[in-house]
């Protein structure tokens, strides 16, 4: 009897799969906005902006962590897909094992780096006087926990690579509860204050790796971790790190272009990048949802190029983006209707609602076009495109945002700065859904 998550992946009706798979992720991924927002919220009771605006600053540190994850897990869960779809099992759970070792190395040399490093990062970020102890203690406990960050987003994607979309989301869950829990605890009860938030976030990665872990162990998975492959073949480890370095230098470069922006949002005031920080934590639920989306649209097109399925993929791709457009729409208007209230759930002070709202209603409309770029980007990863998809972030990101923010911010000033990343995605989105179209058309005419 065929597998239910292999039914999915190869048969399934092309909305459907993509709903199938992309609904579960994004209900996890909504806790996970609870997970983004829950050191703001408690953060913003404490009536401090200067801690507020450390939380932001140090953001593009969380940022990198993903990066380096993105290069493990985007790698080993492209080849984990297309090497079921062609039916090799056994390359499938050597690949899984290789990501379980990767994981463990690179998360240590990470660490050790970053904290042997610390003043010069938290410069870096953008912090002044009023916000650099601040950004150093948040900043110094994330380092310290980049295992529980990276096995947390890593072993997450390993368990959607194969269609195990329930217990990727039982991490997401438990994780988001103990930080919820802990933050309170730490924050005001041991009057930890920034740092205890650090600690809950750290705490709550940690859990969210175990679940994954536990899954595994327990053999619930399609696919396990064994010990005969402990020494990873050399083709898999290149494998994943061809297909990964590319996207881990993706989330790099939006990194980059996130401190640019803060460096930017510096010069308007401290409390801008507090209000421009609430701001971009609640548009996380309009990304959740287009990212919930495009990770769940990814394994569908690693496995049914792995099988040579290319009208497959064709359909699936305008599925998901009818589907991903409609609900980023519907969001939009609920963030153009309520910003003021949403600012205000985390701040008292009138001058960060007020910029901040300006800030929600502009960004906002990012929302009908990015979901789309995501979708192409991740296909390409899981078809085993990594110059594409890699094309596609370099010319977003160093050819088209950082240009049009440094433009408009000189031009326009702070509006101009906040309109450059619409524009940005607008163009983007023509470009990335011709390529991948286009692609799999010259595919399919070959076979």
């Amino acid at each position: 009897m065929e597998d239910r998550r292999i039914y999915i992946l190869s048969r399934e009706k092309p909305a459907r799969a993509v709903v199938s798979l992309g609904v579960p992720l994004i209900a996890g991924m909504m806790i996970m906005v609870l997970y983004n927002l829950t050191d703001t919220f408690f953060i913003g009771l404490m009536r401090d902006d200067y801690q507020l605006a450390a939380v932001n600053l140090a953001y593009p540190v969380m940022m990198v962590t993903v990066a380096i994850s993105n290069v493990i897990g985007t790698g080993a869960s492209s080849l984990i897909a297309r090497s079921l779809g062609a039916g090799d099992r056994e390359k499938a759970e050597g690949t899984l094992t290789a990501g379980f070792l990767l994981t463990l190395v690179i998360s240590i040399l990470v660490a050790a780096a970053g904290l042997a490093l610390l003043p010069a990062i938290v410069k870096g970020l953008g912090a002044k006087s009023n916000t650099f102890d601040y950004t150093s203690q948040y900043v110094q406990i994330l380092l310290l926990g980049t295992l529980f960050t990276m096995g947390s987003y890593i072993f997450g994607q390993l368990l959607r690579s194969e269609g195990s979309v329930k217990p990727s989301i039982a991490g997401m869950i438990c994780g988001t509860v103990v930080n919820i829990a802990l933050d309170p605890l730490f924050i005001f009860t041991f009057g930890l204050q920034i740092r205890g938030a650090a600690i809950a976030t750290v705490l709550g990665n940690a859990v969210s790796a175990a679940v994954s872990i536990w899954f595994y162990a327990a053999g619930k998975t399609l696919l396990r971790p064994a010990l005969r492959y402990v020494r990873p073949q050399a083709a898999i480890i290149a494998e994943i790190f061809r297909v990964g370095i590319p996207a881990g230098l993706e989330t790099l470069l939006t990194s980059a272009a996130y401190i640019i922006n803060n460096n930017l949002a510096v010069s308007y005031g401290e409390l801008t990048v507090a209000a421009m920080g609430i701001a971009q934590k609640i548009l996380s639920l309009g990304n959740y949802v287009y990212q919930g989306f495009a990770a769940g649209t990814q394994p569908i097109m690693g496995y049914n190029y792995g099988a040579g399925n290319y009208r497959r993929m064709l359909a699936v791709l305008r599925a998901g983006i009818l589907v991903v457009t409609g609900t980023e729409l519907a969001i939009m208007l609920i963030y153009g209707i309520f910003a003021p209230q949403l600012i205000g759930l985390f701040t008292g002070s009138p001058e960060v609602i007020q910029t901040g709202t300006t800030v929600l209603r502009t960004v906002m409309c990012i929302l009908p076009f990015v979901g789309s770029v995501s979708m192409c980007r991740m296909s390409f990863q899981a078809m085993g495109m990594p110059g594409h998809a890699f094309g596609i972030t370099v010319v977003r990101q160093l050819l088209l945002y950082v240009p049009l923010l440094l433009l408009l911010n000189r031009i326009f000033g702070f509006y101009g700065m906040l309109w450059a990343q619409p524009v940005t995605e607008l163009i983007m989105m023509a470009v990335s859904v011709g390529l991948l179209y286009r692609t799999i058309r010259r595919a399919e005419q070959v076979l």
